[in-house]
């Protein structure tokens, strides 16, 4: 498995790469890519990472897996390559989006662009095979990607976190809230969008918080 991390990140977290549980979702994860066939490739699995330098990230999304289809995943949540057709999800983000701030619905779901602006699009499972959704949880990267955020949060002022349906909202435990702001709703999923995350104003907040701190807002 290809360990190139943005340098930032690497100091954060290089002792995580040598504990044994990191040792064995290696071995688990370079068999994988070996004998199935895995998303997203493997140079693209810290993408999120390698888009977003430490010292830059500002905003966190977290997701839960990769999308699990021919083509879409590429290293960052939520996040689709340019061409590929946008899944729900997605859609209903910038639907949100739209509604809140204004900004129309853009022609490529590839958020790069906000990557590269210091969001960090974090998946909690960073690889999955194809056409099994779920299928690479459990296996040690939930513990590498809470750590992350653990040591994220501990180690930076006024983040903005978004946390988006139970799964995500759970990991507000590793965050001090009086240091950050956490923003918790329903997932935009097409089966719960409608429970909260229409309405919830998560992007207009974000960057209104950014700039009461000095951070320039995210371009969404």
């Amino acid at each position: 498995m290809n360990f190139k991390i943005e340098k930032g990140w690497k100091e954060l977290l290089g002792d995580e790469f040598e504990k044994e549980y990191f040792v064995r979702l290696t071995e688990f994860v370079r068999e994988e890519y070996r004998t199935q066939q895995i998303f997203p490739p493997e140079a693209q699995i810290f993408n999120a990472f390698d888009f977003c330098p430490l010292a830059d990230t500002r905003v966190v999304i977290l997701g839960q897996d990769p999308y699990h289809d021919l083509g879409q995943a590429h290293g960052l949540c939520f996040s689709v390559n340019d061409g590929v057709p946008m899944p729900p999800s997605l859609v209903n983000i910038f639907k949100e989006i739209g509604t809140d701030i204004g900004s129309p619905m853009p022609a490529s779901g590839n958020l790069e662009r906000w990557a590269r602006q210091g969001v960090l699009l974090l998946n909690a499972t960073l690889t999955v095979r194809a056409h099994q959704a779920a299928s690479h949880q459990n296996r040690g990267w939930e513990t590498f990607t809470d750590e992350v955020i653990r040591r994220l949060a501990a180690a930076k002022e006024h983040l903005v976190f978004m946390l988006w349906g139970a799964y995500a909202g759970r990991k507000s435990a590793l965050i001090d809230a009086s240091r950050h702001l956490v923003l918790t709703t329903a997932h935009p999923s097409p089966l719960s969008a409608y429970r909260g995350f229409f309405g919830c104003r998560h992007f207009s907040q974000a960057n209104r918080y950014l700039t009461e701190h000095g951070s320039r807002p995210i371009e969404w």
